[in-house]
């Protein structure tokens, strides 16, 4: 992608995120910084139920933003926001006291 250096002014400390599978990216665009927005859950180690509930771990490029929603019901397509973080070092992990309160969850991660 190509945009003058001026291309995010006013948009303060900003960073432009990509996802993984497209090309052209480069360090800074419109003079803003690049990051690659690679969130996964790892379905290993810490993934199902423990002392804290239902949890799993994240992975993904360090300082990226991510969302965790849960949806009781996939007909209705209601997402919930459950936790808002950054995987400061490139990890996060969740859990969800709350599953036991609901007859099914489902899990996803999205941006802000």
């Amino acid at each position: 992608p190509s945009l003058p250096i001026s291309g995010f002014d006013g948009f303060g400390n900003a960073t432009v995120y990509y996802l993984p599978g497209t090309s052209g990216w480069r360090p800074g665009c419109g003079g803003r910084p690049t990051l690659l927005w690679n969130p996964t859950i790892d379905v290993g180690e810490g993934f199902g139920v423990g002392d804290d509930g239902f949890g799993f771990n994240i992975a993904g490029t360090a300082d990226i933003p991510v969302v965790i929603e849960a949806c009781s019901n996939l007909a209705e397509g209601i997402w919930i926001p459950l936790r808002t973080n950054t995987l400061s070092s490139g990890t996060l992990q969740f859990n969800d006291p709350e599953w036991t309160n609901h007859p099914s969850r489902i899990y996803r991660i999205s941006g802000p």
